[in-house]
């Protein structure tokens, strides 16, 4: 009786065949570290204000030309599985800080590159990741002392314009005074007074036509909808809400009705007519005069509606419904009933307007109370229209941070250096091998200033080595490129008013290193055999009967 022989030795003979097994630094450590490295280098032509539109096409073929990394990871769907733990860690600083996406991919791209270095010097991967773990450390000690200035009033529109603006700049180089207005308009004149601050509590709508110039914000909500009824324009409006449909009450169970002359179907009828107008009647008794709907309205409603001199309008979205209830402050009705006091809503204006060729329903509060506004952006094309959308949705964030911690560290590159100064510094005290670590931490740091050169077609080396240079003076913190400036240029950016988010960098640096270290702590790779039969991809007709035809 022949023995079974495996095929595989070691640890892979006791899995599935086709299963793979990688392990030790050169197939797991050096493998992952590259995938990422890659990742990163993907993404960091699109850093800062001069940074590379991607266009990037999602699986349903839409496209997306856009400078933003939060959303190129979400619509690439990445594979890899170590690359996965950057993109985890970019998407948890979104959630936590709203912006950052990219420094946190660029920072642990560099730091696993330069880990790499080390290993290949003879350094354990041990001894590395303790080494980064100091440098973190110190990190998190030196980061309040570089603090610069901070929003001293949150209701003050010019502070918190400056403090959004450098968010808002990296996706809209050259329009982000214009937008960084609008968006701190619209957050401080929503922001309210006890609770925290919702970022959902900023709508969009976008309308093609006319110029980025032309985009505002109401206090308030606008829907691209006409009203169904006659009556387009309503003052003092008081809004009774319903997510069903307003029409004739259909019965719960079948019934038969025998008819023998024409007077009896029109007496029928009447009785019908006579009660959704009475129905109607109880609604417009109330002192509703603008009524919602989140169903179709029946054309004999309609007409009753118009008689009683009711607004009304069909929402199709039940989420639009719900903010809508929260802007007015109505309660949403599951059937047409008349509502009490305390259901109705109220706005100070509802009315019909136009924007280009687009017809919008326009909810206005001219009260300080309204819960929710709207940022109107036009533009030309929708990719435009997009791309405005999501720096708006950074400077929201970023408002939101500051509401937590109203700190502010200077930007353009002055931050990242002066701490890879300074930790470099730290790393000579130190005695053991970490201090490699630690040293490589700092030059992991320089990536920054060295991007934002790249990116914007100049000697990222000159730059580097101007600023180490401007850093060594008194004074010399706040150092950073200069983007206007002609050359291998600096500028003090706290004054150019270039700066970022003590919170944002805090929140950056920990899933950076975490996600850094978390890779370089993996030493086998072990993937289980894919499970059988053939993907839907490779075989088209999946879901189709088979020929049986001869």
């Amino acid at each position: 009786m022949a023995l079974h022989v495996p095929k595989a030795p070691g640890f892979a003979q006791m899995l599935k065949e086709g299963a793979r097994h990688y392990s030790g630094l050169e197939e797991a450590v050096y493998r992952n570290i590259t995938a990422c490295k890659e990742l990163a280098k993907s993404t960091r032509s699109s850093y800062g204000p001069n940074g590379m539109n991607k266009m990037v096409i999602n699986h349903l073929e839409k496209i997306f030309v856009t400078n933003d990394a939060a959303t190129m990871l979400k619509e690439l769907e990445v594979e890899h599985p170590a690359a996965k733990m950057l993109v985890f860690a970019s998407k948890m600083q979104e959630q936590e800080a709203g912006d950052g996406t990219n420094w946190v991919l660029m920072f642990s791209g560099s730091l696993l590159e330069h880990a790499g270095e080390l290993l290949h010097m003879g350094l354990s991967v041990p001894e590395v990741v303790e080494g980064f773990k100091l440098a973190h450390e110190k990190t998190e000690e030196l980061l309040p002392k570089m603090v610069c200035g901070s929003v001293k009033d949150i209701r003050n529109y010019e502070d918190v314009s400056r403090a959004i603006r450098t968010s808002i700049m990296s996706k809209q180089f050259g329009n982000e005074d214009f937008i960084s207005e609008i968006v701190s308009q619209a957050c401080i004149g929503i922001l309210p007074v006890h609770s925290q601050f919702n970022v959902d509590n900023i709508r969009v709508c976008k309308i093609e036509g006319s110029g980025l110039h032309s985009s505002t914000w109401i206090r308030g909500l606008v829907f691209k909808r006409l009203v169904e009824s006659d009556i387009i324009n309503v003052e003092n409006a008081k809004i009774a809400c319903y997510t069903c449909p307003i029409d004739m009450t259909q019965t719960e169970t079948k019934g038969t009705v025998l008819i023998k002359t024409a007077q009896e179907l029109m007496d029928y009828s009447k009785g019908e007519e006579n009660l959704l107008e009475s129905q109607i009647k109880a609604i417009a008794d109330t002192g509703a005069n603008c009524l919602v709907a989140g169903g179709k309205v029946g054309d004999m409603a309609l007409h009753f509606l118009n008689k009683y001199n009711i607004m009304v309008i069909r929402l199709m979205s039940k989420f639009d419904l719900r903010r809508l209830c929260k802007a007015v402050g109505a309660t949403a009705l599951p059937k047409v009933a008349p509502p009490t006091p305390q259901e109705l809503g109220s706005c100070n204006k509802v009315y019909v307007d136009e924007l280009g060729d687009t017809a919008v329903v326009v909810f206005k509060q001219d009260s300080d109370e309204s819960a929710i506004a709207t940022v109107v952006i036009r533009a030309a094309t929708d990719n435009i229209m997009d791309d405005v959308e999501r720096a708006i949705d950074d400077g929201v964030n970023t408002f939101k941070a500051l509401t937590r911690d109203p700190q502010l560290l200077p930007g353009a590159g002055a931050t990242e250096i002066e701490l890879a100064k300074r930790i470099s510094q730290y790393g000579e005290t130190l005695p053991g091998l970490e201090q490699y670590a630690v040293k490589k931490f700092g030059e992991a740091l320089e990536v920054f200033p060295m991007t934002l050169a790249e990116n914007a077609g100049i000697k990222s080396t000159e730059l580097i080595a101007k600023l180490y240079a401007e850093h060594q003076y008194e004074g010399g913190a706040r150092m950073g490129y200069d983007v206007d400036g002609a050359g291998v240029a600096t500028c003090d950016a706290a004054e150019k008013g270039i700066l970022d988010l003590f919170l944002v960098k805090q929140w950056a640096f920990k899933f950076a290193v975490n996600a850094a270290t978390t890779v370089l702590k993996v030493d086998e790779i072990i993937m289980a055999k894919p499970a059988g039969g053939p993907k839907p991809k490779q075989n088209k007709n999946w879901d189709e009967d088979p020929d049986t035809t001869e």
